[in-house]
């Protein structure tokens, strides 16, 4: 098992940036993606963006290309989500999640297929 611990989050005016940091403790060589989701009042939580421990391959949802950019830093066991240009629709809890397999680009966007998750860090955007 991974254990994750989010923290970064916090109020920001539109247009601002944060820095998201997840780190991973445990059996953290058992993980193969790593993932970013976010969950807003009433809604289900969605992806936001992933990536692979190894080649560093990245996958973003739509809503957040150009503005997010997810990272990892191996020696540290950290994965970050950098995001710029933050609008009030980016105002969610935001989730680490670790995934032991990869199985294509298809699969990282899939709640599901994590196993491994953290409690969140909120992130609220004023407009």
């Amino acid at each position: 098992q991974v254990q994750l611990v989010e923290s970064g989050g916090g109020l920001v005016q539109a247009g601002g940036s944060l820095r998201l940091s997840c780190v991973a403790s445990g059996r953290t060589s058992s993980s193969a993606v790593m993932g970013w989701f976010r969950q807003s009042p009433g809604k289900e939580r969605e992806f936001v963006a992933a990536i692979t421990w190894t080649g560093g391959s990245t996958y973003y949802q739509q809503s957040v290309k150009g503005r997010f950019t997810i990272s990892r830093d191996a020696a540290k066991n950290t994965v970050y989500l950098q995001m710029n240009s933050l609008k009030p629709e980016d105002t969610a809890v935001y989730y680490c999640a670790a995934d032991r397999r990869f199985l294509g680009s298809m699969y990282v966007a899939r709640e599901g297929e994590y196993d491994d998750w953290g409690q969140g860090t909120q992130v609220t955007v004023s407009a």
